[in-house]
């Protein structure tokens, strides 16, 4: 809701009161309020107009639901924005709350603009795949200077009030009742003259290198856009600002931002936005619900373990402001795990700038470190996160259930193992969930929550509040093997060895990956987590090392297809970055930057020949479609068997834990777009060459649905006598 207020020669206020941006009838706003701006221009009694929010907010911009309705935001709200600055009478923006998207562009229309010290703003657009669309790409640039401009508008960032005073985004801020002051500042202006204060009327200031500024912040934007298309045509919207008069930047908004409306992009950015929001409604096959369970209060929790994964997870629960006890199996290990805990908590809080206080991490009753168990014994949840090893987990699954609290959560944070096999070893299996945290934890927003056969539905409550107390998505999915993430990874994997037994690189692979929009390829990804890592878990399950049965063919285990390439490169001591080798070669061990490595296509022409492979030229679009496909494939099995409830959940997984491009809308989305009958025919063409590769026959449920006609994404549920989606 937005107020306008009118400010009368007889100090009286007048008061209109419209909602603005969430009335559906969004045209009907629009109208009245341009009824209430020519009417306070016309009434001799009012000097100044005031523009401010209802309940502690000013505005949070359009829905976005509303973007494809005729009268959308970027052609209805400009000429609105232009009323309000070529009012004869001054018009001042005071922002509590948020001022976000079309709301902050209502404000750059005004005249001033006070804002509450806790207020904060931002042009967010560019993350739904859109562009500041009402003259917002014009105005902030004449207001902040053209660096500025485009840090917020190509980032969608959210800046706090003191970091706008500073930019000039705002002319005063306030502590007091941001209204008060408004009108104050309002009586203050009247019978100023307005000129300098309209923004289209404003030269860009301009810098003595512009030309040279803006090659080197494209090269930036595009470098940090990855193929998504916002970011570079707010570029482009902003760089007219600087070439062209106010007017014809405007219409080079308006087209820009219509590219973008009608963009595949915009479409899945904006479905990624509404699956964010759908996980959180989560449901279990068995019924329990977000509707009736309730989460319990997390007073105090425990993490066990301070490796890598531990020392995310501490960090991230401090950050969350509940008491951590840390555990670690003896002194030596501790005061290891201790040393990079703190050293990460160093860097957090230097980040946060002022907040870092709130952390308070050097006080022992926000954060203390043991080798005792004894001191979990009244924490309300704790976080296992040692060793992938079932036998070590259910050992110590068996000790808490003897000490902790018989109401305490008991968390895992395992990758694939299964919950209710470690809840066996408890007196208390309700109590027990999974936690699944990426690496970094304390970075990472994806946290995948597994219940298991008799996880409670309070314990799953808990857990997602959690999640969102670390300001992580969680995202509630059953027990499998793997579950959802790693589980649709075991075959995109798999496909990316099998392509270099049959003629491809490692780097020819990952180029194709990276440039549909992954951050990071399957090889340079399998060296920065460490080849070791998958070659244990392996030996664990058999399939290779010395319990490997006397005469096992090489390339085959269990009647399928088996590529022996990864035990091979570990045999060698090629773990990847840690080593400095792997699938690529390293400048050092620990080194980050992946070079081709002859030795590696040398030992990949050796095996060919030892293994009478015939080597054969593998195009982009195989490369693409086996990697891609057999992951989408494994999504329709998971949804069939009801370990997700819809296909948003994997959507939402694969953007925020395995770097899937968000312009993409992820793994199901993208299935949508290129079309389930496409996906079954390539499916079909690569399993006949493959017949032994399990993970290329198309699933039973995507088939169902091809016969069902190929029905959109939200439908898809419906059609597999399992939960609907939520979205």
């Amino acid at each position: 809701m937005l107020r306008l207020l009118l400010v009368c020669s007889c100090k009286r206020i007048r008061q209109f009161s419209y909602t603005i941006f969430s009335n559906p009838k969004f045209n009907i706003f629009l109208q009245a309020l341009e009824d209430g701006l020519k009417r306070a221009d016309a009434d001799p009694s009012v000097k100044a107009v005031m523009i401010c929010g209802e309940n502690g907010k000013f505005s949070a911009g359009a829905d976005i639901q509303g973007f494809s309705s005729p009268k959308r935001q970027g052609i209805a709200l400009g000429p609105l924005v232009s009323l309000i600055e070529r009012s004869e009478k001054p018009v001042v923006a005071a922002i509590e709350g948020i001022a976000l998207g079309g709301g902050l562009e209502v404000a750059l229309g005004c005249h001033f603009r006070v804002a509450h010290v806790q207020a904060r703003m931002g042009l967010p657009e560019v993350t739904i795949g859109l562009l500041p669309g009402a003259e917002g790409t014009q105005r902030l640039p004449r207001l902040i200077g053209v660096p500025a401009a485009l840090d917020l508008i190509t980032t969608g960032r959210h800046i706090p009030a003191t970091e706008a005073l500073k930019l000039g985004l705002v002319d005063e801020v306030v502590e007091e009742n941001t209204v008060e002051a408004g009108i104050r500042l309002a009586n203050k202006l009247i019978g100023q003259p307005l000129g300098p204060r309209r923004l289209s009327l404003k030269p860009i200031p301009r810098l003595p290198n512009m030309e040279a500024f803006l090659s080197e912040a494209l090269v930036k934007v595009k470098k940090q856009a990855r193929g998504c298309l916002a970011p570079e045509l707010c570029f482009q919207a902003v760089k007219a600002a600087t070439e062209q008069p106010f007017a014809d930047g405007v219409r080079r908004e308006r087209e820009l931002f219509n590219i973008l409306l009608t963009s595949g992009q915009a479409q899945a950015l904006q479905y990624a936005f509404f699956a964010e929001r759908a996980v959180q409604r989560w449901t279990t096959l068995s019924g329990a619900s977000w509707k009736s369970a309730s989460p319990q209060p997390i007073r105090r929790a425990a993490v066990i373990g301070l490796g890598t994964m531990g020392r995310g997870i501490v960090t991230s629960l401090v950050k969350a402001n509940i008491p951590v006890v840390a555990l670690e199996q003896d002194v030596e290990y501790l005061n290891t795990g201790r040393k990079a805990v703190m050293l990460l908590l160093e860097r957090e809080a230097m980040k946060m700038g002022q907040d870092a206080q709130s952390l308070d991490f050097h006080n022992p009753a926000r954060l203390q470190f043991t080798v005792d168990f004894d001191g979990l014994r009244d924490v309300d949840l704790v976080i296992e996160a040692v060793f992938e090893n079932m036998a070590l987990k259910k050992e110590i699954f068996k000790k808490l259930s003897g000490i902790c609290k018989p109401g305490a959560f008991l968390c895992t944070n395992t990758s694939a193992l299964n919950i209710d096999e470690i809840a066996s070893a408890t007196s208390h299996p309700q109590q027990v969930i999974g936690t699944h945290f990426f690496s970094p934890a304390h970075v990472m927003r994806l946290l995948e929550i597994i219940y298991g056969r008799h996880t409670s539905p309070a314990a799953i409550a808990t857990a997602m509040q959690l999640a969102k107390a670390m300001k992580k998505v969680g995202v509630v999915v059953g027990n499998c093997f793997g579950f959802v993430g790693n589980r649709m990874m075991f075959p995109y994997v798999q496909q990316a060895v099998f392509l270099l037994e049959e003629g491809s690189r490692p780097e020819n692979v990952d180029q194709v990956i990276e440039d549909f929009g992954f951050k990071i390829g399957p090889f340079r990804m399998s060296d920065l987590a460490g080849l070791d890592v998958g070659w244990r878990s392996r030996k664990g399950q058999g399939l290779t090392g010395a319990s490997l049965p006397p005469g096992t063919p090489a390339r085959q285990r269990h009647g399928r297809r088996y590529s022996p390439l990864p035990d091979l490169l570990c045999e060698q001591g090629r773990f990847g970055q840690k080593t400095g080798k792997g699938w690529y070669q390293y400048e050092k061990a620990g080194g980050r930057t992946a070079r081709p490595d002859p030795w590696l296509h040398s030992f990949l022409s050796e095996y060919r020949d030892t293994h009478q492979i015939k080597t054969r030229f593998i195009d982009q679009e195989e490369i693409l479609e086996r990697c891609l496909f057999s992951l989408i494939n494994e999504g329709f099995n998971i949804l069939a068997e009801g370990i997700a409830s819809g296909p948003e959940h994997l959507d939402v997984i694969y953007i925020n834990g395995y770097g899937w491009p968000k312009h993409k809308g992820g793994p199901m989305f993208h299935a949508s777009t290129v079309g389930l009958p496409r996906i079954l025919a390539k499916l079909q063409k690569y399993s006949e060459a493959h017949p032994d590769v399990p993970e290329l026959r198309p699933s039973a449920f995507l088939k169902k649905l091809v016969a069902a006609g190929n029905p959109p994404l939200k439908e898809w549920m419906s059609c597999s006598g399992s939960q609907s989606s939520k979205l």
